[in-house]
């Protein structure tokens, strides 16, 4: 690998959108491994390392720690030979498929109770009263007697 295809940590950082305190802590779980160093100790990263930062951030976002993170990309590198890798890298990008599943059904019941919201406002709409320590901020609602949907209540 030629010199000039490394960039400098503070430069990866940049690209990464991240600080090099980050950088240095997943090195030290062994989650990302700068690809060289120079005889002054400074670290070089691959621009290919950006995609294994992104997969880490990513993972993260999904809820996984830090450790369980670490063993899903350890594994691969475990591997005793190419079958066992692909079905490492298989079992793990099914962990990932898993988690972004499981994020698209809660924010699909996020969106499901905005729009529970948004028909109430239509009840809102129509209603002389303002929402106040006075009427208990509407709970319930003086038309329907109905609890308000949470984020109608979060917001009231």
């Amino acid at each position: 690998m030629a010199a000039s295809d490394l960039i400098k940590i503070g430069e990866f950082a940049k690209l990464a959108g991240t600080n090099l305190r980050t950088l240095r802590y997943y090195e030290e779980l062994g989650l990302l491994a700068p690809a060289a160093r120079s005889h002054g100790g400074f670290r070089y990263y691959r621009h290919v390392d950006l995609n294994r930062l992104r997969l880490i951030r990513d993972l993260q976002g999904l809820g996984l720690h830090l450790e369980r993170i670490g063993e899903l990309l350890a594994g691969p590198r475990r591997a005793k030979d190419r079958g066992e890798f692909i079905q490492r890298v298989r079992a793990a990008l099914r962990e990932h498929d898993r988690l972004l599943a499981e994020r698209v059904r809660e924010i699909e019941g996020q969106r499901r109770g905005l729009s529970e919201a948004l028909e109430k406002l239509k009840d809102c709409a129509g209603c002389v009263h303002t929402p106040g320590e006075s009427n208990n901020h509407c709970e319930p609602c003086s038309i329907t007697g109905e609890h308000l949907p949470p984020v109608v209540s979060a917001l009231f």
